[in-house]
């Protein structure tokens, strides 16, 4: 997959995961914090995508770590995204 369809392709994900996140009700605090921050990063870097490459910083890739982990009982559709958009990330090297 060329460079330029790898980044389609995860803005793509990312723009599920993010609508998917706008949606989810978290059950605790903690889930509260991780939705909102997974948030914000991926508004940012869906802004910083339309000019540039996807570049995701490390620690974006815990907090979606963190997520799966979190949420993987509780909100099957979204742990199903986040665990897409690892295996994408994964694949494209990042």
């Amino acid at each position: 997959m060329d460079q330029e369809m790898e980044n389609k392709e995860l803005r793509k994900d990312l723009r599920q995961l993010h609508d998917e996140i706008k949606k989810t009700q978290a059950v605790d605090e903690k889930g509260r914090e991780l939705l909102r921050a997974l948030e914000g990063d991926i508004s940012a870097l869906l802004e910083r995508s339309e000019e540039h490459p996807v570049q995701l910083h490390p620690s974006l890739v815990q907090r979606l770590e963190s997520a799966l982990a979190h949420f993987e009982v509780t909100h099957p559709e979204l742990t199903t995204l986040i665990s897409k958009l690892l295996d994408s990330l994964s694949t494209a090297g990042i």
